[in-house]
């Protein structure tokens, strides 16, 4: 798992030039509330947290997969995070911050 790259993975580097050529500036991979929960972009003056997960590690109801060796690891661990996202948005909104959500293969389409 220490390959797996938290940060700058194709669909999230794909968003960011997007919204960069549309001119919008904001911080890759910052913790909107201190702490070690970070959002992938985060604009911190409209108090936006975005995310974009990945379907294996957070459970997309279209292409989440159970791995089919070491189950009771790999169950309670997926399900883990699919509870922590749940957590670190309710915290966010309870913090007056607009989250937004997306799956990895909903592409990088931002209509201006």
């Amino acid at each position: 798992m220490v390959a797996h790259r938290r940060r700058d993975t194709y669909p999230k580097l794909a968003v960011r030039r997007n919204l960069h050529a549309l001119g919008l500036r904001y911080r890759a991979d910052f913790a909107p509330l201190g702490g070690r929960r970070r959002a992938n972009i985060v604009f911190t003056r409209q108090r936006t947290a975005v995310f974009i997960d990945g379907c294996f590690w957070h459970g997309c109801p279209d292409h989440a997969t159970i791995p089919k060796s070491n189950t009771a690891y790999w169950v309670p661990k997926l399900r883990r995070n699919i509870e922590r996202d749940r957590e670190t948005v309710s915290s966010l909104r309870a913090a007056g911050w607009t989250v937004l959500r997306y799956w990895e293969h909903e592409g990088a389409q931002i209509v201006a």
